[in-house]
């Protein structure tokens, strides 16, 4: 009943669509098509990965005394203007017109009859070789020919006259190939560095090989390292075992060797922009990255493997947890997040913790007292070190509070240095040390505090090289003065019990 209506309405509806689309398709096409030949005409205003935020180059500026990042701006393209005169000469000759070749006719011999005599058409005296030598000196140019060299007299003179500046330069070029060749005679100086810019085999020289391991391995930290495990296990209120001292000190510094080795590997790419770590083996070259890995596996396995059944498992617990704050932990937090300062400082207060339990077999008081002299001395003496190498940190990608929060950067050096005071003051409280020990230890701890002070106001590099100076004598003086100040062992077990009277 109601087909054929709505049929009608659908068949207009769908004509006048069509109509629409048919009008506006042409217009429509041709939008399409300017905009795809604007996008090409102008490839400076495509879209890049450049335009995106997190992709963009940082540098640093100066300003008030601190360093600051902000975006380099997008360069313009440089327009190079080129002179092409060389082809001045061809472009002449292409607008030249086309010269036809002249094509010499020889003229029709008259035929000479028998009764040709002296007085013929040829000519008096003219014989038949006379007539046949001269007929083919006589040409005829066609007439539309001689009618266009006659309009174009300019035409003609200036294309001879580049023909003959092409012809003199062909035989310029066929003189100099003529000559013999300069052969260039490459110097063994010139020679060698060439081959040393070029891609070549990595090869290993085993004479540097100890050299190369010490640098893998960061032999000055893995020293101060072992130090502090030393420190740790000296101590400890328990006899001295020279064999399980040296057993716990082999083990922590190959451990730390592990670390460090891994450390670089990750970050080849970053060290490679810093004037700091360019000279790496990693970065330089020296051994591959397997080489690396394969060493941090010779140095991890025994190592643990010593922490672990050589002295107790506890302390090869803690020999592990090391590895893995600082490779998987510290090593990625710090191009994220300036957290990386605090969890580098965890990593530095284990190996005294791991002195202690090697001798105990025990997370005592004592050995978190220990701990925290190295957490606390790390900050003044690490955001000293990186105020000065912030270029270097924020060309290599690192977020450091010295690049991107300078003012906590010298307020957490300042409560830090402060920090070690309160703590030598927990020493006899713990029975650890005697109460000489604040006395003693108080000198040195005011004047890392006087300094970090001085850094805190000023934010300058003089005072900042003068607060990590200080840290570098400042550590082992503090542990000296624990060492010295120990509490013995009868006095933390407390006075002997009197003898029982023998009884009658």
């Amino acid at each position: 009943m109601y087909k054929t209506p709505c049929s009608r309405l659908t068949g207009l509806v769908g004509a006048s669509v069509n109509q629409k689309i048919g009008r506006h398709a042409t217009g429509s096409h041709l939008s399409a098509r300017s905009f795809i030949q604007l996008c090409k005409r102008d490839p400076s205003k495509w879209v890049t990965y450049q335009h995106l935020n997190f992709l963009k180059r940082h540098y640093v500026i100066r300003s008030n005394n601190e360093l600051n990042q902000r975006a380099i701006p997008k360069q313009a393209d440089v327009l190079t203007i080129i002179e092409d005169r060389d082809d001045s000469l061809v472009r002449q000759i292409q607008q030249v017109p086309t010269i036809k070749p002249m094509v010499s006719e020889v003229a029709p011999q008259p035929e000479r009859g028998p009764e040709s005599g002296p007085g013929s058409e040829s000519g008096p005296g003219l014989g038949p070789e006379a007539v046949a030598v001269e007929a083919p000196a006589v040409s005829t140019v066609p007439s539309a020919q001689l009618a266009s060299s006659a309009l174009h007299p300019a035409a003609e003179a200036a294309a001879s006259a580049v023909l003959s500046g092409a012809a003199g330069a062909l035989s310029e070029a066929a003189g100099a190939s003529s000559e013999a060749p300069h052969v260039q005679v490459e110097t063994e100086a010139a020679r060698e560095a060439r081959l040393d810019r070029q891609w070549k085999e990595l090869k290993v020289d085993l004479a540097e090989l100890p050299d190369v391991y010490a640098r893998l391995a960061k032999i000055k930290l893995t020293a101060l390292v072992v130090v502090t495990a030393a420190a740790g296990y000296a101590m400890a209120p328990v006899p001295f075992d020279p064999a399980m001292f040296f057993l716990a000190s082999l083990g922590t510094g190959l451990a730390s060797c592990t670390a460090n080795s891994i450390n670089q590997y990750f970050e080849v790419p970053f060290d490679s922009n810093m004037n700091r770590t360019k000279n790496r083996p990693l970065v330089r070259g020296q051994i591959s990255p397997l080489h690396a890995v394969s060493f941090a596996l010779a140095c991890g396995v025994p190592g643990l493997t010593l922490l672990t059944l050589a002295v107790n498992p506890l302390t090869g617990l803690l020999g592990g947890l090391n590895i893995f704050l600082y490779t998987c932990c510290y090593t990625p937090l710090k191009r994220l997040s300036i957290s990386n300062t605090w969890v580098g400082a965890v990593v530095g207060a284990i190996p005294p913790v791991m002195g202690w339990t090697a001798a105990t077999g025990a997370l005592d008081p004592g050995a978190l007292l220990l701990g925290g002299f190295l957490y606390c001395w790390q900050f003044p003496h690490f955001n000293a070190l990186s105020w000065n190498l912030r270029e270097d940190y924020s060309r290599g990608g690192y977020r450091m509070m010295s690049v991107t929060h300078p003012g906590m950067c010298r307020r957490v050096a300042l409560r830090h240095s402060l920090g070690l005071v309160g703590l030598s003051g927990l020493g006899p409280v713990l029975d650890v040390t005697t109460w000489t020990f604040p006395l003693v230890s108080l000198p040195i701890n005011l004047y890392i505090s006087y300094l970090a002070f001085r850094f805190y106001r000023q934010g300058d590099r003089s005072s900042a090289r003068k607060l990590f100076f200080c840290s570098l004598w400042h550590l082992p003086m503090l542990l000296l003065l624990a060492l010295t100040c120990k509490k013995s062992r009868a006095a933390q077990e407390g006075p002997a019990l009197p003898p029982l009277a023998l009884q009658s």
